[in-house]
C-alpha cells in the first residue's frame, strides 16, 4: 500500500519524479514514480547501511544487470552460464534505467499484480548463515535496522546550499551599497550645481570721448573789437587814466 513521503526520501531519482512509498525493508525503499512521458515506475534503492556494504551494493548491481542482459538472447545466456549460478533475472521485471554508483537505484514498469523494483531487493540480504542454513549461528548485517535511502553525493563542482544563499545574501548587500552611493554621489552634484552659480559678465568699460573746446568767432573786417568791461564789484586794480603816465610813484 503507498504512503506519503518522509522527510529524507530524495525528490527524484535519475529522470523520475517520486510520488509515494510503496515498500520499507531492511535492504532498500521502494517508491512510486512517473517518468517524464508520465508512465507510472517502481524505483527500489538501497538503504544507506547497505549502500556503503561493498558486498550487498554488489549483489544488489549485479542482479539488475544480469536482468538486463537476459532480454539480449544468446548474450545473457552465455553471461549466465559463464557466471555458472541461476540468473535473477529470470523473473524480473524489465529495467528501465539503472544507477549503479555509491547510491544505487533501479527503475520498472509499475504494475499493481506484479512485483516490480523489489525484486532487486531479495537477493542483497543473505538469508542463513555464511556456511550453511544448517550450521553456524545466523548472520544479520550490521546495517538491519536502517531505513533511511541512499541519497546520491551532490555534484562537485555545485556549490553547497549554505554557500548559494551567502553568496546571493553578499551580492545583494554590495548591490545595495552601491545604489545608495551613486543616490549620494547624484545628489551631491545637484546641490553643487545649485550653490554654485557662474559670476556675472562684467560690464564693457565706458569710454568717455573729450569735448574739444569752442573755437572763438573771428570777427569780420571792419567790424569794432569788444573790449573786456571793468569789474563791477570794485575789486579790480583800475588801470592808469588816459593822459597819465605811469612814473612808478608810489600813490
Amino acid at each position: 500500500m503507498a504512503s506519503p513521503l518522509q522527510y529524507g526520501d530524495p525528490p527524484h531519482l535519475g529522470p523520475f519524479v517520486l510520488q509515494a512509498r510503496l515498500r520499507v525493508g531492511p535492504a532498500g525503499l521502494v517508491y512510486l514514480g512517473q517518468g517524464s512521458d508520465g508512465r507510472a515506475v517502481s524505483v527500489a534503492v538501497l538503504t544507506r547501511g547497505a549502500a556503503l556494504d561493498p558486498a550487498a551494493r554488489d549483489r544488489f548491481v549485479t542482479g539488475i544487470r544480469e536482468a538486463a542482459a537476459s532480454r539480449s538472447g544468446v548474450r545473457g545466456w552465455m553471461a549466465r552460464a559463464a557466471r555458472g549460478r541461476t540468473a535473477v533475472a529470470d523473473t524480473a521485471p524489465q529495467v528501465l534505467a539503472m544507477d549503479g554508483g555509491s547510491a544505487p537505484w533501479v527503475a520498472t514498469p509499475y504494475e499493481p499484480d506484479r512485483a516490480g523494483a523489489e525484486r532487486f531487493l531479495e537477493p542483497v540480504l543473505v538469508r542463513g548463515t555464511l556456511i550453511g542454513e544448517q550450521h553456524g549461528p545466523d548472520f544479520a548485517p550490521h546495517w538491519i535496522s536502517d531505513r533511511s535511502p541512499a541519497l546520491p553525493a551532490p555534484p562537485k563542482s555545485a556549490p553547497p546550499p549554505t554557500e548559494t544563499r551567502r553568496s546571493v545574501v553578499v551580492a545583494g548587500a554590495v548591490l545595495t551599497v552601491l545604489l545608495v552611493l551613486l543616490a549620494v554621489m547624484a545628489w551631491l552634484l545637484i546641490r553643487r550645481d545649485d550653490e554654485v552659480q557662474p559670476p556675472p559678465k562684467p560690464l564693457p568699460p565706458t569710454m568717455f570721448v573729450p569735448t574739444p573746446p569752442p573755437v572763438p568767432a573771428t570777427p569780420e573786417p571792419g567790424e569794432p573789437t569788444t573790449s573786456p568791461s571793468p569789474s563791477r564789484s570794485g575789486t579790480g586794480t583800475p588801470g592808469p587814466k588816459q593822459g597819465e603816465e605811469d612814473d612808478g610813484s608810489p600813490i
